[in-house]
Protein backbone atom coordinates (compact mmCIF):
# COMPACT_ATOMS: atom_id res chain seq x y z
CA UNK A 1 0.00 0.00 0.00
CA UNK A 2 2.79 2.41 0.90
CA UNK A 3 4.58 1.58 -2.33
CA UNK A 4 1.57 2.51 -4.47
CA UNK A 5 1.14 5.75 -2.61
CA UNK A 6 4.81 6.58 -3.10
CA UNK A 7 4.53 5.84 -6.81
CA UNK A 8 1.56 8.09 -7.37
CA UNK A 9 2.45 10.95 -5.04
CA UNK A 10 5.36 12.35 -7.08
CA UNK A 11 3.31 11.87 -10.24
CA UNK A 12 0.51 14.06 -8.85
CA UNK A 13 2.53 16.45 -6.74
CA UNK A 14 4.95 18.06 -9.06
CA UNK A 15 7.03 15.85 -11.40
CA UNK A 16 4.89 16.93 -14.36
CA UNK A 17 5.95 19.87 -16.46
CA UNK A 18 3.87 22.11 -18.67
CA UNK A 19 4.32 22.38 -22.41
CA UNK A 20 1.58 24.42 -24.05
CA UNK A 21 -1.71 23.03 -22.87
CA UNK A 22 -0.42 19.58 -21.98
CA UNK A 23 1.30 18.07 -18.97
CA UNK A 24 4.20 15.85 -19.93
CA UNK A 25 5.58 13.07 -17.76
CA UNK A 26 9.35 12.80 -17.64
CA UNK A 27 10.60 9.95 -19.84
CA UNK A 28 11.86 7.92 -16.87
CA UNK A 29 8.34 7.92 -15.43
CA UNK A 30 6.39 7.11 -18.64
CA UNK A 31 6.37 3.30 -18.19
CA UNK A 32 5.45 3.66 -14.52
CA UNK A 33 2.60 6.06 -15.34
CA UNK A 34 1.23 3.86 -18.13
CA UNK A 35 1.31 0.81 -15.85
CA UNK A 36 -0.51 2.72 -13.13
CA UNK A 37 -3.17 4.08 -15.48
CA UNK A 38 -3.86 0.62 -16.87
CA UNK A 39 -4.16 -0.79 -13.38
CA UNK A 40 -6.58 1.95 -12.38
CA UNK A 41 -8.74 1.56 -15.46
CA UNK A 42 -8.96 -2.19 -14.88
CA UNK A 43 -10.49 -1.80 -11.43
CA UNK A 44 -14.13 -2.84 -11.53
CA UNK A 45 -16.55 -0.17 -10.42
CA UNK A 46 -19.18 -1.46 -8.02
CA UNK A 47 -22.75 -0.42 -8.75
CA UNK A 48 -24.22 -2.29 -5.83
CA UNK A 49 -26.25 -0.40 -3.26
CA UNK A 50 -24.84 -1.67 0.04
CA UNK A 51 -27.03 -1.85 3.12
CA UNK A 52 -25.11 0.95 4.85
CA UNK A 53 -25.32 3.15 1.76
CA UNK A 54 -29.09 2.71 1.61
CA UNK A 55 -29.58 3.24 5.35
CA UNK A 56 -27.34 6.30 5.47
CA UNK A 57 -29.24 7.94 2.60
CA UNK A 58 -32.70 7.05 3.99
CA UNK A 59 -31.99 8.03 7.59
CA UNK A 60 -30.16 11.18 6.54
CA UNK A 61 -32.96 12.27 4.22
CA UNK A 62 -35.79 11.39 6.63
CA UNK A 63 -34.43 13.69 9.31
CA UNK A 64 -33.35 16.40 6.86
CA UNK A 65 -34.96 16.96 3.46
CA UNK A 66 -38.20 15.29 4.64
CA UNK A 67 -38.58 18.00 7.28
CA UNK A 68 -37.89 20.70 4.70
CA UNK A 69 -40.68 19.40 2.48
CA UNK A 70 -43.01 18.93 5.43
CA UNK A 71 -42.59 22.54 6.50
CA UNK A 72 -43.30 23.77 2.99
CA UNK A 73 -46.80 22.28 2.98
CA UNK A 74 -47.77 22.05 6.66
CA UNK A 75 -48.84 25.71 6.80
CA UNK A 76 -51.55 25.18 4.17
CA UNK A 77 -54.22 23.26 6.11
CA UNK A 78 -54.21 25.29 9.36
CA UNK A 79 -54.16 28.66 7.55
CA UNK A 80 -57.74 29.68 8.56
CA UNK A 81 -57.15 28.55 12.14
CA UNK A 82 -53.85 30.43 12.33
CA UNK A 83 -55.61 33.56 11.06
CA UNK A 84 -58.18 33.14 13.83
CA UNK A 85 -55.34 32.63 16.32
CA UNK A 86 -53.70 35.87 15.13
CA UNK A 87 -56.97 37.77 15.45
CA UNK A 88 -57.80 36.40 18.92
CA UNK A 89 -54.31 37.18 20.19
CA UNK A 90 -54.42 40.69 18.73
CA UNK A 91 -57.87 41.39 20.19
CA UNK A 92 -56.83 40.11 23.62
CA UNK A 93 -53.78 42.38 23.63
CA UNK A 94 -55.12 45.55 22.04
CA UNK A 95 -58.87 45.32 22.53
CA UNK A 96 -59.83 45.36 18.83
CA UNK A 97 -59.76 43.00 15.85
CA UNK A 98 -56.81 42.87 13.51
CA UNK A 99 -57.28 44.41 10.06
CA UNK A 100 -56.91 42.36 6.87
CA UNK A 101 -53.67 43.99 5.72
CA UNK A 102 -51.97 43.19 9.03
CA UNK A 103 -53.17 39.60 8.86
CA UNK A 104 -51.70 39.28 5.36
CA UNK A 105 -48.42 40.77 6.55
CA UNK A 106 -48.20 38.43 9.56
CA UNK A 107 -49.04 35.46 7.38
CA UNK A 108 -46.42 36.41 4.78
CA UNK A 109 -43.82 36.79 7.53
CA UNK A 110 -44.82 33.40 9.02
CA UNK A 111 -44.34 31.73 5.65
CA UNK A 112 -41.22 33.58 4.49
CA UNK A 113 -39.32 33.67 7.82
CA UNK A 114 -38.64 29.99 7.19
CA UNK A 115 -36.38 31.06 4.31
CA UNK A 116 -34.51 33.62 6.43
CA UNK A 117 -33.75 30.86 8.93
CA UNK A 118 -32.60 28.72 6.02
CA UNK A 119 -30.15 31.40 4.94
CA UNK A 120 -28.74 31.57 8.49
CA UNK A 121 -28.44 27.79 8.59
CA UNK A 122 -26.59 27.74 5.27
CA UNK A 123 -24.02 30.23 6.56
CA UNK A 124 -23.53 28.17 9.71
CA UNK A 125 -22.41 25.17 7.65
CA UNK A 126 -19.15 26.77 6.54
CA UNK A 127 -18.42 27.99 10.07
CA UNK A 128 -18.77 24.70 11.95
CA UNK A 129 -19.02 22.07 9.22
CA UNK A 130 -15.28 21.40 9.07
CA UNK A 131 -15.11 20.78 12.82
CA UNK A 132 -18.17 18.57 13.14
CA UNK A 133 -18.15 16.74 9.82
CA UNK A 134 -21.12 15.72 7.70
CA UNK A 135 -22.72 13.13 9.97
CA UNK A 136 -22.24 15.03 13.22
CA UNK A 137 -23.58 18.18 11.59
CA UNK A 138 -26.78 16.34 10.68
CA UNK A 139 -27.02 15.01 14.23
CA UNK A 140 -26.56 18.42 15.85
CA UNK A 141 -29.10 19.84 13.43
CA UNK A 142 -31.82 17.78 15.11
CA UNK A 143 -31.61 20.10 18.12
CA UNK A 144 -32.97 22.94 15.95
CA UNK A 145 -35.82 20.75 14.71
CA UNK A 146 -36.83 19.64 18.20
CA UNK A 147 -36.64 23.18 19.61
CA UNK A 148 -38.69 24.54 16.71
CA UNK A 149 -41.32 21.82 17.10
CA UNK A 150 -41.74 22.59 20.80
CA UNK A 151 -42.06 26.34 20.20
CA UNK A 152 -44.59 26.04 17.37
CA UNK A 153 -46.67 23.41 19.17
CA UNK A 154 -46.85 25.55 22.32
CA UNK A 155 -47.51 28.89 20.60
CA UNK A 156 -51.32 28.56 20.76
CA UNK A 157 -51.30 27.59 24.41
CA UNK A 158 -48.94 30.47 25.19
CA UNK A 159 -51.12 32.89 23.25
CA UNK A 160 -48.20 34.27 21.26
CA UNK A 161 -47.94 34.32 17.49
CA UNK A 162 -44.36 35.57 17.93
CA UNK A 163 -43.45 32.13 19.28
CA UNK A 164 -44.92 30.50 16.16
CA UNK A 165 -42.91 32.82 13.93
CA UNK A 166 -39.76 32.17 15.98
CA UNK A 167 -40.32 28.44 15.65
CA UNK A 168 -40.63 28.78 11.88
CA UNK A 169 -37.36 30.73 11.84
CA UNK A 170 -35.52 28.04 13.84
CA UNK A 171 -37.04 25.37 11.62
CA UNK A 172 -35.61 27.30 8.69
CA UNK A 173 -32.15 27.05 10.25
CA UNK A 174 -32.63 23.29 10.36
CA UNK A 175 -33.62 23.31 6.69
CA UNK A 176 -30.67 25.46 5.67
CA UNK A 177 -28.18 23.13 7.33
CA UNK A 178 -29.96 20.04 6.02
CA UNK A 179 -30.07 21.12 2.37
CA UNK A 180 -26.35 22.00 2.45
CA UNK A 181 -24.93 19.08 4.42
CA UNK A 182 -27.14 16.22 3.17
CA UNK A 183 -26.28 16.63 -0.56
CA UNK A 184 -22.59 16.85 0.38
CA UNK A 185 -22.86 13.70 2.48
CA UNK A 186 -24.69 11.76 -0.24
CA UNK A 187 -22.29 12.98 -2.93
CA UNK A 188 -19.28 11.87 -0.91
CA UNK A 189 -20.53 8.37 -0.05
CA UNK A 190 -21.95 7.45 -3.48
CA UNK A 191 -20.11 5.69 -6.32
CA UNK A 192 -20.03 7.64 -9.57
CA UNK A 193 -22.36 5.18 -11.31
CA UNK A 194 -25.25 5.89 -8.91
CA UNK A 195 -24.33 9.44 -7.92
CA UNK A 196 -27.36 10.90 -9.66
CA UNK A 197 -29.83 8.35 -8.34
CA UNK A 198 -28.54 8.66 -4.77
CA UNK A 199 -28.59 12.43 -5.08
CA UNK A 200 -32.27 12.26 -6.00
CA UNK A 201 -32.99 10.86 -2.53
CA UNK A 202 -32.91 14.47 -1.31
CA UNK A 203 -35.67 15.48 -3.73
CA UNK A 204 -37.71 12.32 -3.15
CA UNK A 205 -37.87 12.92 0.58
CA UNK A 206 -38.74 16.58 0.07
CA UNK A 207 -41.75 15.37 -1.91
CA UNK A 208 -42.62 12.74 0.69
CA UNK A 209 -42.43 15.45 3.35
CA UNK A 210 -44.80 17.67 1.37
CA UNK A 211 -47.21 14.74 1.02
CA UNK A 212 -46.99 13.96 4.73
CA UNK A 213 -47.79 17.57 5.62
CA UNK A 214 -50.84 17.47 3.38
CA UNK A 215 -51.99 14.09 4.71
CA UNK A 216 -51.72 15.03 8.38
CA UNK A 217 -53.49 18.31 7.60
CA UNK A 218 -56.70 16.55 6.59
CA UNK A 219 -59.72 17.42 8.79
CA UNK A 220 -59.99 13.77 9.84
CA UNK A 221 -56.44 13.81 11.29
CA UNK A 222 -54.83 17.02 12.60
CA UNK A 223 -56.39 19.64 10.34
CA UNK A 224 -58.79 20.81 13.05
CA UNK A 225 -58.94 24.01 15.04
CA UNK A 226 -58.11 22.26 18.31
CA UNK A 227 -55.34 20.09 16.86
CA UNK A 228 -53.41 22.32 14.44
CA UNK A 229 -50.51 22.95 16.89
CA UNK A 230 -49.78 19.20 16.79
CA UNK A 231 -49.14 19.50 13.05
CA UNK A 232 -45.97 21.34 13.99
CA UNK A 233 -45.23 19.14 17.00
CA UNK A 234 -44.89 15.92 14.97
CA UNK A 235 -41.65 17.32 13.56
CA UNK A 236 -39.90 15.78 16.57
CA UNK A 237 -40.52 12.25 15.22
CA UNK A 238 -38.20 12.38 12.14
CA UNK A 239 -35.66 14.35 14.18
CA UNK A 240 -35.69 11.72 16.92
CA UNK A 241 -35.41 8.85 14.42
CA UNK A 242 -32.33 10.42 12.87
CA UNK A 243 -30.89 11.25 16.27
CA UNK A 244 -30.96 7.62 17.42
CA UNK A 245 -30.11 5.97 14.07
CA UNK A 246 -27.43 8.05 12.40
CA UNK A 247 -24.76 7.52 15.12
CA UNK A 248 -24.58 3.85 14.09
CA UNK A 249 -23.80 4.72 10.48
CA UNK A 250 -20.37 5.77 9.16
CA UNK A 251 -19.09 9.29 8.66
CA UNK A 252 -18.20 10.33 5.13
CA UNK A 253 -14.86 8.69 4.20
CA UNK A 254 -14.05 11.74 2.07
CA UNK A 255 -14.36 14.01 5.09
CA UNK A 256 -12.35 11.72 7.38
CA UNK A 257 -9.57 11.15 4.89
CA UNK A 258 -9.16 14.57 3.31
CA UNK A 259 -10.22 17.04 6.00
CA UNK A 260 -9.54 15.21 9.28
CA UNK A 261 -6.69 13.03 7.96
CA UNK A 262 -8.14 10.07 9.87
CA UNK A 263 -6.75 7.30 7.72
CA UNK A 264 -7.77 4.46 10.03
CA UNK A 265 -11.36 5.65 10.32
CA UNK A 266 -11.75 6.11 6.58
CA UNK A 267 -9.95 2.94 5.51
CA UNK A 268 -10.87 0.26 7.99
CA UNK A 269 -14.47 1.12 8.69
CA UNK A 270 -16.19 3.55 6.40
CA UNK A 271 -14.95 2.55 2.95
CA UNK A 272 -15.63 -1.14 3.52
CA UNK A 273 -18.98 -0.39 5.14
CA UNK A 274 -20.30 1.74 2.28
CA UNK A 275 -18.93 -0.63 -0.39
CA UNK A 276 -20.50 -3.58 1.40
CA UNK A 277 -17.44 -5.84 1.22
CA UNK A 278 -14.58 -6.79 3.49
CA UNK A 279 -11.69 -6.80 1.00
CA UNK A 280 -11.03 -3.18 0.15
CA UNK A 281 -7.25 -3.39 -0.22
CA UNK A 282 -7.28 -1.96 -3.74
CA UNK A 283 -9.56 0.90 -2.69
CA UNK A 284 -7.34 1.63 0.32
CA UNK A 285 -4.27 1.86 -1.94
CA UNK A 286 -6.01 4.34 -4.17
CA UNK A 287 -7.34 6.29 -1.18
CA UNK A 288 -3.84 6.57 0.26
CA UNK A 289 -2.53 7.87 -3.05
CA UNK A 290 -5.34 10.38 -3.31
CA UNK A 291 -4.70 11.45 0.28
CA UNK A 292 -1.17 12.45 -0.68
CA UNK A 293 -2.69 14.75 -3.30
CA UNK A 294 -5.45 16.19 -1.13
CA UNK A 295 -3.10 17.15 1.69
CA UNK A 296 -1.69 19.82 -0.60
CA UNK A 297 -5.13 21.35 -1.21
CA UNK A 298 -6.79 23.59 1.35
CA UNK A 299 -10.47 24.45 1.57
CA UNK A 300 -11.43 27.38 -0.64
CA UNK A 301 -13.33 30.29 0.88
CA UNK A 302 -16.47 31.78 -0.64
CA UNK A 303 -14.65 34.95 -1.70
CA UNK A 304 -11.86 32.95 -3.31
CA UNK A 305 -14.32 30.78 -5.22
CA UNK A 306 -16.30 33.79 -6.44
CA UNK A 307 -13.15 35.44 -7.79
CA UNK A 308 -11.67 32.27 -9.30
CA UNK A 309 -11.66 32.44 -13.05
CA UNK A 310 -11.70 28.68 -13.54
CA UNK A 311 -15.02 28.42 -11.66
CA UNK A 312 -16.76 31.46 -13.14
CA UNK A 313 -19.34 29.71 -15.33
CA UNK A 314 -19.87 26.91 -12.83
CA UNK A 315 -20.86 29.52 -10.23
CA UNK A 316 -23.11 31.39 -12.67
CA UNK A 317 -24.82 28.13 -13.64
CA UNK A 318 -25.34 27.10 -10.01
CA UNK A 319 -26.78 30.53 -9.16
CA UNK A 320 -29.21 30.44 -12.10
CA UNK A 321 -30.14 26.82 -11.36
CA UNK A 322 -30.95 27.49 -7.70
CA UNK A 323 -32.78 30.73 -8.51
CA UNK A 324 -34.94 28.94 -11.10
CA UNK A 325 -35.50 26.10 -8.63
CA UNK A 326 -37.21 28.51 -6.24
CA UNK A 327 -38.64 31.17 -8.56
CA UNK A 328 -40.20 28.79 -11.10
CA UNK A 329 -43.43 28.91 -9.09
CA UNK A 330 -43.62 25.45 -7.55
CA UNK A 331 -43.17 26.70 -3.99
CA UNK A 332 -45.95 29.18 -4.61
CA UNK A 333 -48.24 26.27 -5.36
CA UNK A 334 -47.04 24.42 -2.25
CA UNK A 335 -47.51 27.44 0.00
CA UNK A 336 -50.85 28.56 -1.40
CA UNK A 337 -52.45 25.45 -2.87
CA UNK A 338 -55.72 25.98 -1.02
CA UNK A 339 -56.22 29.51 -2.30
CA UNK A 340 -55.31 28.46 -5.85
CA UNK A 341 -57.91 25.68 -5.83
CA UNK A 342 -60.43 28.04 -4.30
CA UNK A 343 -59.80 30.50 -7.13
CA UNK A 344 -60.28 27.63 -9.57
CA UNK A 345 -63.79 27.16 -8.19
CA UNK A 346 -63.25 23.97 -6.22
CA UNK A 347 -65.68 23.54 -3.27
CA UNK A 348 -63.98 24.27 0.05
CA UNK A 349 -64.73 20.83 1.53
CA UNK A 350 -62.98 19.09 -1.39
CA UNK A 351 -59.80 21.19 -1.38
CA UNK A 352 -57.81 19.21 1.26
CA UNK A 353 -58.26 15.97 -0.69
CA UNK A 354 -57.35 17.50 -4.04
CA UNK A 355 -54.33 19.10 -2.38
CA UNK A 356 -53.32 15.64 -1.17
CA UNK A 357 -53.18 14.47 -4.78
CA UNK A 358 -50.47 17.04 -5.52
CA UNK A 359 -48.22 15.47 -2.89
CA UNK A 360 -48.79 12.01 -4.34
CA UNK A 361 -48.03 13.17 -7.88
CA UNK A 362 -44.80 14.90 -6.92
CA UNK A 363 -43.62 11.87 -4.94
CA UNK A 364 -44.21 9.54 -7.90
CA UNK A 365 -42.55 11.98 -10.29
CA UNK A 366 -39.46 12.35 -8.11
CA UNK A 367 -39.13 8.56 -7.81
CA UNK A 368 -39.42 8.30 -11.61
CA UNK A 369 -36.64 10.87 -11.96
CA UNK A 370 -34.43 8.90 -9.59
CA UNK A 371 -34.94 5.77 -11.69
CA UNK A 372 -34.14 7.33 -15.08
CA UNK A 373 -31.59 10.03 -14.28
CA UNK A 374 -28.59 7.78 -14.88
CA UNK A 375 -30.01 6.78 -18.26
CA UNK A 376 -31.38 10.05 -19.58
CA UNK A 377 -28.91 12.36 -17.85
CA UNK A 378 -29.29 15.62 -15.94
CA UNK A 379 -29.53 18.01 -18.87
CA UNK A 380 -32.64 16.69 -20.71
CA UNK A 381 -34.56 16.22 -17.46
CA UNK A 382 -33.77 19.76 -16.31
CA UNK A 383 -34.52 21.47 -19.62
CA UNK A 384 -37.58 19.33 -20.37
CA UNK A 385 -39.01 19.90 -16.91
CA UNK A 386 -38.83 23.70 -17.19
CA UNK A 387 -40.27 23.72 -20.72
CA UNK A 388 -43.25 21.61 -19.64
CA UNK A 389 -43.78 23.82 -16.59
CA UNK A 390 -43.90 26.92 -18.79
CA UNK A 391 -46.42 25.24 -21.09
CA UNK A 392 -48.77 24.23 -18.29
CA UNK A 393 -48.41 27.61 -16.55
CA UNK A 394 -49.66 29.19 -19.75
CA UNK A 395 -52.63 26.83 -19.96
CA UNK A 396 -53.36 27.38 -16.26
CA UNK A 397 -53.54 31.13 -16.85
CA UNK A 398 -56.12 30.59 -19.58
CA UNK A 399 -58.23 28.20 -17.47
CA UNK A 400 -58.22 30.50 -14.45
CA UNK A 401 -59.24 33.43 -16.63
CA UNK A 402 -62.09 31.49 -18.26
CA UNK A 403 -63.13 29.37 -15.29
CA UNK A 404 -66.70 30.73 -15.29
CA UNK A 405 -67.31 29.86 -18.94
CA UNK A 406 -67.85 26.12 -18.44
CA UNK A 407 -68.19 23.75 -15.44
CA UNK A 408 -65.30 21.54 -16.57
CA UNK A 409 -62.70 24.31 -16.80
CA UNK A 410 -61.85 24.32 -13.04
CA UNK A 411 -60.95 20.65 -13.33
CA UNK A 412 -58.64 21.46 -16.23
CA UNK A 413 -56.96 23.90 -13.84
CA UNK A 414 -56.39 21.03 -11.42
CA UNK A 415 -54.88 18.97 -14.23
CA UNK A 416 -52.51 21.82 -15.07
CA UNK A 417 -51.41 22.15 -11.45
CA UNK A 418 -50.74 18.41 -11.21
CA UNK A 419 -48.83 18.53 -14.51
CA UNK A 420 -46.71 21.46 -13.31
CA UNK A 421 -45.82 19.55 -10.15
CA UNK A 422 -44.98 16.38 -12.09
CA UNK A 423 -42.82 18.36 -14.55
CA UNK A 424 -40.94 20.02 -11.71
CA UNK A 425 -40.28 16.87 -9.71
CA UNK A 426 -39.19 14.85 -12.74
CA UNK A 427 -36.12 17.05 -13.19
CA UNK A 428 -35.78 20.57 -11.73
CA UNK A 429 -36.83 19.39 -8.26
CA UNK A 430 -33.67 17.42 -7.45
CA UNK A 431 -31.01 18.02 -10.07
CA UNK A 432 -29.85 21.45 -8.77
CA UNK A 433 -28.53 19.82 -5.59
CA UNK A 434 -26.68 17.19 -7.64
CA UNK A 435 -25.10 19.71 -10.01
CA UNK A 436 -23.62 21.75 -7.17
CA UNK A 437 -21.65 18.71 -6.01
CA UNK A 438 -20.62 17.74 -9.54
CA UNK A 439 -19.38 21.15 -10.70
CA UNK A 440 -16.82 21.55 -7.93
CA UNK A 441 -14.14 19.46 -6.26
CA UNK A 442 -14.16 18.66 -2.55
CA UNK A 443 -11.97 21.57 -1.47
CA UNK A 444 -14.59 23.89 -3.02
CA UNK A 445 -17.75 22.09 -1.83
CA UNK A 446 -18.40 24.02 1.42
CA UNK A 447 -18.08 27.37 -0.38
CA UNK A 448 -20.07 26.17 -3.40
CA UNK A 449 -22.92 24.81 -1.29
CA UNK A 450 -23.00 28.03 0.71
CA UNK A 451 -23.35 30.07 -2.48
CA UNK A 452 -26.04 27.74 -3.79
CA UNK A 453 -27.83 27.72 -0.44
CA UNK A 454 -27.75 31.51 -0.15
CA UNK A 455 -29.34 31.92 -3.57
CA UNK A 456 -31.84 29.18 -2.77
CA UNK A 457 -33.05 30.69 0.49
CA UNK A 458 -33.04 34.32 -0.67
CA UNK A 459 -35.15 33.30 -3.66
CA UNK A 460 -37.42 31.30 -1.37
CA UNK A 461 -37.86 34.27 0.96
CA UNK A 462 -38.56 36.66 -1.90
CA UNK A 463 -41.21 34.40 -3.38
CA UNK A 464 -42.90 33.65 -0.05
CA UNK A 465 -43.05 37.33 0.86
CA UNK A 466 -44.15 38.74 -2.50
CA UNK A 467 -46.42 36.03 -3.89
CA UNK A 468 -49.62 37.19 -2.11
CA UNK A 469 -49.06 40.70 -3.48
CA UNK A 470 -48.28 39.35 -6.97
CA UNK A 471 -51.57 37.47 -6.91
CA UNK A 472 -53.41 40.54 -5.68
CA UNK A 473 -51.93 42.71 -8.44
CA UNK A 474 -51.93 40.35 -11.43
CA UNK A 475 -54.85 38.09 -10.51
CA UNK A 476 -55.04 35.10 -12.89
CA UNK A 477 -52.06 36.37 -14.91
CA UNK A 478 -49.60 35.86 -12.02
CA UNK A 479 -48.45 32.50 -13.35
CA UNK A 480 -47.17 34.09 -16.55
CA UNK A 481 -44.34 35.48 -14.42
CA UNK A 482 -43.30 31.94 -13.50
CA UNK A 483 -43.73 30.72 -17.08
CA UNK A 484 -41.30 33.43 -18.20
CA UNK A 485 -38.74 32.38 -15.57
CA UNK A 486 -39.03 28.74 -16.68
CA UNK A 487 -38.48 29.67 -20.34
CA UNK A 488 -35.46 31.82 -19.53
CA UNK A 489 -33.98 29.07 -17.36
CA UNK A 490 -34.51 26.37 -20.00
CA UNK A 491 -32.91 28.60 -22.65
CA UNK A 492 -29.84 29.20 -20.50
CA UNK A 493 -29.42 25.50 -19.71
CA UNK A 494 -29.78 24.58 -23.37
CA UNK A 495 -26.85 26.77 -24.39
CA UNK A 496 -24.61 26.50 -21.31
CA UNK A 497 -25.26 23.40 -19.19
CA UNK A 498 -23.10 20.35 -20.06
CA UNK A 499 -24.18 16.81 -19.37
CA UNK A 500 -22.45 15.61 -16.18
CA UNK A 501 -23.68 12.01 -16.09
CA UNK A 502 -20.79 9.62 -15.28
CA UNK A 503 -18.24 12.42 -15.68
CA UNK A 504 -15.46 13.33 -13.28
CA UNK A 505 -14.79 16.80 -11.97
CA UNK A 506 -11.81 17.07 -14.34
CA UNK A 507 -13.95 16.20 -17.36
CA UNK A 508 -16.66 18.69 -16.36
CA UNK A 509 -14.00 21.34 -15.79
CA UNK A 510 -12.65 20.80 -19.29
CA UNK A 511 -16.07 21.63 -20.73
CA UNK A 512 -16.38 24.79 -18.65
CA UNK A 513 -12.75 25.77 -19.32
CA UNK A 514 -13.63 26.89 -22.82
CA UNK A 515 -16.30 29.23 -21.47
CA UNK A 516 -13.96 30.39 -18.71
CA UNK A 517 -11.40 31.15 -21.46
CA UNK A 518 -8.55 29.24 -19.93
CA UNK A 519 -6.49 26.21 -20.75
CA UNK A 520 -6.51 23.24 -18.42
CA UNK A 521 -4.82 23.05 -16.10
CA UNK A 522 -4.14 26.74 -15.43
CA UNK A 523 -5.34 27.75 -12.00
CA UNK A 524 -2.67 27.48 -9.33
CA UNK A 525 -3.07 26.81 -5.66
CA UNK A 526 -1.30 28.68 -2.92
CA UNK A 527 2.43 28.44 -2.25
CA UNK A 528 3.30 25.49 -0.03
CA UNK A 529 4.68 26.85 3.25
CA UNK A 530 6.27 30.15 4.19
CA UNK A 531 9.72 29.05 3.05
CA UNK A 532 8.72 29.55 -0.56
CA UNK A 533 9.67 26.01 -1.59
CA UNK A 534 8.40 24.60 -4.88
CA UNK A 535 6.26 26.01 -7.63
CA UNK A 536 2.57 26.65 -7.21
CA UNK A 537 0.63 23.61 -8.39
CA UNK A 538 -2.54 23.42 -10.37
CA UNK A 539 -5.58 22.62 -8.28
CA UNK A 540 -7.18 21.09 -11.32
CA UNK A 541 -4.13 18.86 -11.80
CA UNK A 542 -4.55 17.59 -8.27
CA UNK A 543 -8.25 17.11 -8.76
CA UNK A 544 -7.53 14.99 -11.84
CA UNK A 545 -5.58 12.53 -9.75
CA UNK A 546 -8.13 12.70 -6.97
CA UNK A 547 -11.02 12.04 -9.31
CA UNK A 548 -9.37 9.04 -10.91
CA UNK A 549 -8.23 7.44 -7.67
CA UNK A 550 -11.08 7.81 -5.27
CA UNK A 551 -14.20 9.69 -6.35
CA UNK A 552 -14.82 7.44 -9.33
CA UNK A 553 -13.74 4.19 -7.79
CA UNK A 554 -14.48 4.18 -4.11
CA UNK A 555 -17.12 6.47 -2.75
Amino acid sequence: MDYSAQRLAPLALGTRREQGNMFLIPDREQPECEHLMKRISSVKKSKDWSYSLIMASLVGAFGSSFLYGYNLSVVNAPFPYIKTFYNDTWERRYGHSIDDSTVMLLWSVTVSIFAIGGLVGTMMVTLIGKVLGRKCMLLVNNAFAILAAVLMACSHEAGSFEILILGRFIMGIDGGIALSVLPMYLNEISPKEIRGSLGQVTAIFICIGVFAGQLLGLPEILGQESLWPYLFGVIVIPAFVQLVSLPFLPESPHYLLFEKHDRDGAEKGNISTFLGKTDVSQEIEEALAANQVQRNIRLVSVCELLTRRSARWQIITVIITMACYQLCGLNAIWFYTNSIFSTAGIPTEKIPYITLSTGGIETLASIFSGLVIERLGRRPLLIGGFVLMALFFGILTVTLTLQDKAPWIPYLSIFCILSIIASFCSGPGGIPFILTGEFFQQSQWPAAFMIAGTVNWLSNFTLGLLFPYIVEGLKTYCFLVFATICILGATYFYFVLPETKNKTYAEISQVFARRNKENLPEEKIEQAGASGQGNRKSELESSFTLDNHIQNKII
